[in-house]
């Protein structure tokens, strides 16, 4: 359908909302526009020097877009009238409704909590002639939580796991993960979602792919197949887990609750029809309680806008963005402007050496251990690894911004303060010179000597020696001992094969030579020699056993 075709479809379809007196054709001049223009924004915005307002810009490209959402009144007419995924006929919907039925409180929390979000998300689906009903999936998948965080390390609205978001272009680093972020998660998981419409082209199997993978849906349509069964989410059902199983009918329950909320006792927030927030680049570092504080806004009202940035700084960059409320943003521009103290009292660290102790830090930089560790998350007892960026309180000495393009590649590594060394005994089995001893466990003779009071250079069978090892070379020397009783046992193990092989060979051919005698006079003769044939195996088994024991416990004794 071209433009000129969806345009007039559009205008017939409107005009049942006009007056009698409303003229036979509507053009978009003749429609007073949204009160969230571009030129508006950006008005209240052009004297800031160190910030650029954005706004939401991208919301004014498309008249259409427009003249489809003034004829509602709130952004839950606007969902309504966009659903477009066929109802799923499934006894689990009934279940979930009633669940949320009996939860009127739950449900209005939650949808106010995502009030803040779904005029973009309704904006960006339309944008892209996708479902309505897709606004909210968010719902089911994080309560419209931001912070969400699953058990599969999965975050943000749309719940992405790492995997996924690093492939959807989601920076994940020491300074923002976002996959919490409202906009960039938001372009992802459409993006996603769309590419899984166009894989199954079925939104209910692309939903049961969003939430099980595209992998393990393909899977189970192969065993509808197989069954004869027709490839629909209910026909594969059997074949999912549980949670996917749900998904889906959970996401209709919500799709019905909204289309008739008073039928169930629900009071849905108002939500308005136009943006909540609009995007303001920075180029400077600036704290967050700073931020907050130039936004006149609580620290929860920001970082439920802004929650991709960690809890105390925003690392500056031309492509870094932050949300603020429209009534809000007018309030940081004036505020801004009168701010005299530094933007940012934080900057970044990176290592530089294999190991190094957040201590040896502090002490560089004059400030407190505890403080590193509790801006990073850095457990007690471990040693950071080279190439780590850390957040740091700035100093006299150590004052700058944090360059753009660490915070793009930084990243935080950590492993446990391993002690030095670590106490073992080894067992003389054999006498034995104190300077072969000291070479296998990587010490010196003398010490050898001063941990175990020995004045001579050889050691009795018997003596049990105190050895304080290097921690990674007792770690290497456990490792190599375990590998060579490995490999031991395995040339055993086939060496043992390969004899049973000989023993019943053997063992068929004296049963031969047996059927052969039998056959024969059954002389005297005949059975002395299978009498002697027999014996001979049976010693050849005996000796064979024996001597794999000795090898294995040699081997053993070896390693």
């Amino acid at each position: 359908m071209t433009y000129k075709t969806r345009f007039k479809f559009l205008v017939l379809a409107l005009a049942g909302c006009f007056t009698l007196s409303a003229p036979a054709s509507v053009f978009a001049s003749d429609i007073s526009l949204p009160k969230y223009s571009k030129d508006a924004q950006l008005a209240a915005f052009h004297s800031a020097a160190d910030l650029d307002l954005i706004g939401d810009d991208a919301y004014d490209d498309d008249p259409l877009t427009e003249i489809l959402s003034i004829n509602e009144v709130d952004v839950w007419g606007r969902i309504r009238s966009g659903f477009a995924i066929a109802d799923l006929d499934n006894p689990l919907v009934e279940n979930h409704m009633n669940y949320f039925a009996r939860r009127p409180d739950y449900f209005q929390r939650t949808t106010q909590r995502g009030s803040k979000y779904l005029f973009h998300i309704v904006q960006e689906l339309e944008k892209r002639n996708m479902p309505t009903e897709l606004a909210l999936l968010p719902f089911i998948e994080s309560a419209y939580n931001p912070h969400a965080r699953s058990i599969a390390k999965a975050e943000g609205l749309w719940q992405f796991i790492p995997s996924t978001g690093r492939h959807y272009d989601l920076a994940q680093n020491a300074f923002k993960d976002e996959r919490r972020d409202i906009i960039s998660s938001t372009e992802a998981a459409l993006t996603y979602l769309q590419r899984l419409h166009d894989m199954f082209g079925d939104w209910q199997l692309a939903l049961a792919s969003y939430n099980w993978g595209e992998g393990s849906v393909m899977r189970a349509i192969k065993k509808a197949e197989r069954a004869g069964k027709p490839i629909t989410f209910n026909s594969i059902s059997a074949y999912m887990p549980a949670e996917t199983r749900n998904y889906v009918p959970k996401l209709q329950a919500v799709k019905n609750l909204i289309t008739n909320p008073r039928r169930y006792g629900i009071d849905l927030p108002p939500v308005e029809n136009q943006p909540y927030f609009v995007t303001i680049g920075k180029t400077r570092d600036i704290d967050v309680k700073v931020a907050a504080r130039l936004a006149e806004m609580s620290l929860d009202d920001f970082r439920a806008l802004n929650p991709q940035f960690g809890p105390y700084v925003i690392a500056g960059g031309n492509e870094v963005k932050i949300l603020l409320p429209k009534e809000n943003a007018e309030k940081f521009r004036k505020n801004l402007s009168l701010w005299t103290r530094p933007l940012s009292s934080w900057t970044a660290y990176q290592v530089t050496s294999p190991r190094e102790k957040v201590e040896d830090i502090a002490a560089r930089l004059n400030i407190s251990p505890d403080v590193i560790r509790q801006a990073n998350n850095i457990p007690s007892r471990s040693v950071l690894k080279f190439g780590s960026a850390i957040l740091v309180p700035k100093t006299a000495g150590y004052d700058r911004d944090i360059a753009p393009e660490l915070v793009e590649n930084a990243k935080l590594a950590w492993e446990r303060d391993l002690p030095a060394t670590r106490l073992v005994t080894v067992p003389v089995r054999k006498p034995a010179r104190l300077a072969s001893i000291a070479k296998r466990y990587r010490v010196s003779v003398a010490e050898l000597k001063s941990w175990n009071k020995i004045n001579g250079d050889t050691v009795k069978k018997g003596t049990i020696l105190k050895v304080h090892v290097p921690y990674r070379s007792a770690a290497a020397t456990t490792r190599a001992r375990t590998k060579a009783i490995r490999a031991a046992d395995v040339r055993t193990s086939r060496n043992t094969r390969a004899s049973r092989v000989k023993v019943v060979m053997d063992a068929k051919n004296t049963a031969s030579t047996k059927k052969g005698l039998v056959k024969s006079k059954n002389s005297r003769t005949a059975r002395a020699t299978l009498s002697k044939k027999t014996k001979s195996v049976k010693n050849q088994v005996s000796a064979q056993q024996t001597k794999t024991r000795k090898t294995v416990a040699k081997n053993r004794k070896k390693a």
